[in-house]
């Protein structure tokens, strides 16, 4: 019996040291206990200043995937808005905006809940921003009750106040976050399991699908949960990955690190990358740097560093934590920028986590992080670069 446990023990170890030889060396240090990421080395408590956007009264109590910008002197935030269930028909896209940061206008529809020739109505998700040539870019996702019919749609602005009618983009993909620019000006959306790109700058036109996906459904993608799922399953992933966000480094090569949803191995990110400006993307693999099944961003700071924001350690999407890299591998410097505990006032679907997929803005020397509380309230949090040291 002994000797069977050990043999037992001994091929336990082997596949786990066989899994992590084959991780992507991308990490943030985490320390864990019992599978589970549960501290980060020397983290700091930067001075910080937060608002909240939206606190709902007594209906439309969802309020989920915020994104946020400025144009034009002033802040703009949009986000996802449900009556009480997270992706329920009739979900539409609020906004409000700020001149000063503290100060925020009411919340109005910037696109109202829509129906369907027969009557049905639409699930619309708030998907980000993009600014060209003095226009402001708004996206949306607007799929079926069921997921279905996936399309990514937008409006735009010239002065901040009239939106165009809505118009389609072109790719049936409901974004995680707005375009992307590479070091060459091509914008690239990180989707789920698809990252189209496009050379017209834009954003609304020449877009091209690409992605981690087998080319045999090429003909036939659609960028939602459904199909993350099946993608994953003909290629014999042992995780569902999706909700990517990608940085460049200074050799050119994108990294798009994607969120991992497996249920019993969902500890750490998964990373694609591209050598070919978005055309075509690695296999992923499993890294080292942790992750608690959740959305989150990258980027890079004025002074080249990268960061990372999102809820890379405990549980029910807290802390927010922002992880800084010098070389885009070692992300090493930790800050928290979130732990308090928010209320949820009101039951729905899938409604939770205390700080949820964050977005990021870097302006005027602060960086400015806005996410969803208990998918519920709506919050943004700066800190001043000049903190992060």
């Amino acid at each position: 019996m002994r000797t069977r446990t050990c043999l037992v023990a001994t091929l336990t170890l082997s596949v786990l040291a066989s899994a992590a030889a084959q991780r992507n060396p991308m990490t943030n240090n985490a320390q864990w206990s019992n599978g589970q990421p549960v501290a980060l080395p020397g983290m700091k408590r930067p001075r910080l200043e937060s608002v909240f956007l939206y606190q709902p009264a007594s209906n439309w109590t969802y309020s989920h995937d915020p994104s946020i910008t400025f144009f034009k002197n002033r802040f703009y935030a949009i986000w996802s808005n449900g009556r009480k269930d997270e992706d329920a028909p009739g979900q539409r896209v609020l906004i409000a905006t700020s001149a000063d940061f503290r100060h925020w206008t009411a919340p109005i529809p910037l696109v109202d809940s829509v129906t369907d020739s027969s009557g049905v109505e639409r699930v619309l998700t708030a998907a980000g921003f993009h600014q060209h040539d003095g226009t402001l870019v708004a996206y949306f996702g607007n799929y079926g009750p069921n997921k279905e019919t996936t399309h990514l749609q937008a409006v735009t602005t010239r002065d901040g106040e009239h939106w165009s009618a809505v118009r389609d983009v072109g790719v049936p993909v409901n974004p995680n976050h707005g375009p992307q620019r590479t070091a060459s000006g091509r914008l690239i959306i990180a989707g789920n399991i698809s990252f189209p790109y496009s050379d017209d700058p834009s954003g609304l036109v020449g877009w091209r699908m690409t992605g981690i996906y087998p080319a045999a459904m090429a003909a036939t993608i659609k960028d939602d949960p459904a199909s993350f799922w099946d993608v994953a399953k003909r290629q014999g992933w042992s995780a569902a990955l999706c909700e990517g966000s990608f940085y460049q480094t200074d050799d050119g090569v994108l990294h798009m690190p994607l969120r991992n949803t497996a249920r019993q191995r969902a500890h750490r990110l998964w990373l694609t990358e591209s050598r070919d400006n978005g055309a075509t993307w690695s296999t992923p693999v499993e890294t080292e740097f942790s992750d608690t099944n959740a959305k989150f961003h990258f980027g890079r700071l004025p002074d080249g560093r990268f960061y990372y924001v999102g809820n890379p350690i405990g549980s029910g999407r807290t802390p927010l934590v922002l992880s800084l890299s010098r070389d885009g591998v070692v992300f090493d410097r930790h800050f928290i920028l979130g732990e308090t505990p928010y209320p949820k006032r009101h039951a729905g679907a899938a409604k939770g986590g205390e700080y949820g997929y964050p977005h990021t803005l870097i302006h005027d020397g602060h960086l400015y992080v806005i996410v969803s509380r208990q998918k519920e309230a709506v919050q943004v949090v700066r800190v001043a670069l000049a903190d992060l040291d």
